[in-house]
């Protein structure tokens, strides 16, 4: 008779393991320190192209 299959995604769940606390708090550092670059990014470069667009653009006088 076949054999019953085996979900793969049973073992999965059952080899997940707690993270030493060490390894947790470097990686949380590292997630907020490149999260806190790319709000940096953001800031600083969204408002490039409106600064370039008001340089050039010519204002009518009345």
């Amino acid at each position: 008779m076949a054999q019953k299959e085996q979900n793969p995604f049973k073992q999965l769940e059952r080899s997940i393991k707690e993270v030493p606390p060490e390894l947790r708090k470097k990686v949380m550092n590292d997630v907020a320190a490149a999260k806190l670059l790319m709000d940096l990014a953001t800031l600083f470069g969204a408002n490039y192209p409106s600064i370039i667009g008001g340089l050039f653009k010519t204002q009518s006088k009345n």
